[in-house]
């Protein structure tokens, strides 16, 4: 973690949408406390990223191929403590806040008014601080924030990580084989994965899982 006399916070802006990424590194570069020293274009290549580079903000988007940025932050939260991390979202939902909050991020910033709550958000996340979009502070929001301060239990996840892995490819269009080859396990484990999320969620289909898939935020529609 930078010290306020050791130069401006380094960022890892990651965003599959290029226009974005340079419209987020105009607003960030333009602070003098503030610095994008790497982009990149989905949440695994963001990972790679931030395992060999000195950083100390990741702001991710949430829905990106192959790694959504929520995977991308619980991930980077095993291997990088110390990264403080940022979600990017053109979707305005609480569970999108809590789900960033379990991931390890300091919360989230609607693209829509990025212009205005970015910044702040920024030094709050650096700050070690969770950061609450004008408006959005719910009775429900504040009761998740106290639990999670005072170490209360937190609501449990529908499905696990695995299969959100696996839900994410499926609604995406791959195979089980070419989910098998990403994800360094056979077809067959893919299929029971797939029967698993089918019963747990209480879906017919891959149209039925897809249609789930975003909306959880998995994939764009």
């Amino acid at each position: 973690m930078s010290q306020p006399d050791a130069g401006p916070a380094r960022i890892l802006l990651a965003d599959d949408h290029t226009l974005v990424r340079r419209g987020v590194r105009l607003i960030l570069d333009a602070e003098p406390d503030l610095t994008v020293v790497a982009e990149a274009a989905d949440g695994a290549e963001a990972v790679a990223q931030a395992r060999g580079l000195d950083l100390d903000l990741a702001v991710l988007d949430i829905s990106m191929p192959r790694r959504t940025g929520l995977q991308a932050a619980r991930e980077l939260a095993r291997i990088r403590p110390d990264l403080r991390i940022l979600m990017l979202t053109m979707y305005d939902n609480e569970q999108y806040f809590f789900e960033a909050l379990r991931a390890g991020a300091s919360g989230y910033v609607l693209k829509s008014v990025a212009d205005r709550d970015l910044v702040e958000a920024c030094r709050a996340a650096l700050r070690d601080e969770p950061f609450i979009y004008p408006g959005a502070e719910t009775t429900l929001i504040r009761t998740y924030l106290d639990r999670a301060r005072s170490g209360g239990p937190l609501p449990e996840r529908a499905i696990t990580e695995r299969e959100e892995e696996i839900l994410k490819l499926v609604a995406e269009g791959h195979s089980s084989k070419e989910i098998g080859d990403l994800l360094v396990i056979s077809p067959k484990t893919v299929e029971r994965h797939r029967a698993n999320l089918l019963q747990k969620l209480g879906l017919r289909d891959r149209l039925e899982l897809t249609r789930y898939a975003i909306r959880v935020g998995l994939i764009e529609p």
